[in-house]
């Protein structure tokens, strides 16, 4: 009589683990897809905002820079990053006489929601 030689056993991964394996990598996937559509989506909010802040640090530089300051309200649009910008700026003396409060508001062009604010103080220069 021959003897038999028990058979191999063999290797490998049965239907089931492999379901179970691709359950869970799909689940993974779809919490990184939605975590990366959140990043982009708030990059592009944080770059809006960066935008503003640098209009509005502008256009204080400027107003630094010009002699004789006019008290009130202004409005106007201005171009920076390939966008149109709605800025709101409003001048009013403190209490002291030489000294200009200046208020700035910046928002993109086609909606009323502001993005950034800024406050400074403007001393008068003498001419």
């Amino acid at each position: 009589m021959a003897s038999q030689r028990p058979l191999p056993a063999m290797a490998g991964f049965t239907l089931l683990e492999i379901m179970v394996a691709l359950a869970v990598f799909a689940t993974l996937a779809a919490a990184v897809l939605s975590a990366s559509k959140y990043v982009i989506r708030q990059s592009g909010a944080v770059e809006q905002r960066l935008l503003a802040a640098w209009v509005a640090d502008n256009r204080l530089s400027e107003l630094r820079l010009q002699s004789g300051l006019v008290t009130g309200q202004q409005q106007q649009v201005v171009r920076m990053g390939q966008r149109d910008w709605w800025l709101r700026q409003l001048v009013s003396t403190g209490s002291e006489p030489r000294l200009f409060r200046v208020e700035i508001q910046v928002s993109q062009s086609d909606r009323e929601h502001v993005l950034h604010r800024a406050v400074g103080w403007i001393a008068a220069r003498d001419e």
